[in-house]
């Protein structure tokens, strides 16, 4: 089974140097509308393939999907609660060079998995939600065969959350990710383990074979 992770296309609070989080009425700037409507196309290897497309609540992810869900309306379209942004608390809607003076700042960077925003909820938590629920969404939209390829949009810390679990890092590694608005990265769950076959692309998917059932191929991929 395989998720596509989609990040939300560039939001106005991240062209004003915002941290967003769960505040209403945060959109795509252009640029991010942009990048939802070249969706469609650099998915088009694997467009008709796809089983599923879910999404977090929030209107900016809403709003990067929408040319995926109107190129394929017959498909489930699922809005997910545990895809949801971080609760940031008290730091939502804040600016960010303002927030690089609090205490709180240094622990996010060096030890995400201790921090927990104020009036908000942890890192630590996000991770269990994020990755339980990626999980179980997995083994719903596989498909009874195992190959079912599906479409997950998020958000930043979301997502790198995710692919730090898949990756077997600890959470405290996972500010080494970076997943830019509007990018795209691609876990495969196989039956022995999760393998990352791509990070943070910002272009056309061309998606590589599954491994092999028995486990990664020594010496490296032979390629498609």
């Amino acid at each position: 089974m395989t998720v596509i992770l989609v990040r939300h296309g560039r939001s106005t609070a991240n062209t004003s140097g915002l941290l967003a989080g769960r505040t209403p009425g945060v959109g795509l700037d252009d640029r991010g509308r942009a990048q939802a409507e070249e969706l469609p196309q650099r998915l088009d290897g694997v467009l008709a393939d796809l089983t599923a497309v879910v999404r977090s609540p929030l209107q900016r992810c809403a709003e990067t999907v929408e040319p995926l869900v109107s190129a394929r309306p017959e498909l489930p379209h699922i809005t997910e609660p545990n895809l949801e942004e971080v609760d940031y608390g008290d730091w939502s809607n804040r600016k960010i060079a303002e927030l690089l003076a609090e205490p709180l700042w240094k622990v996010v960077q060096q030890q995400p998995s201790a921090a927990v925003f104020p009036g908000g909820e942890g890192l630590l938590d996000v991770s269990r939600r994020a990755t339980a629920a990626v999980r179980e969404l997995d083994r719903v939209h596989g498909g009874p065969d195992g190959k079912g390829l599906w479409v997950a949009c998020s958000h930043g810390d979301v997502i790198k959350a995710v692919l730090a679990d898949a990756l077997g890092m600890h959470l405290d590694q996972f500010q080494r990710i970076v997943v830019d608005p509007g990018s795209i990265s691609v876990i495969h769950y196989g039956s022995a383990r999760p393998y990352v076959q791509t990070v943070n692309n910002s272009g056309a998917l061309e998606l590589p074979r599954p491994p092999m059932a028995a486990g990664a191929t020594v010496g490296g991929s032979t390629g498609t």
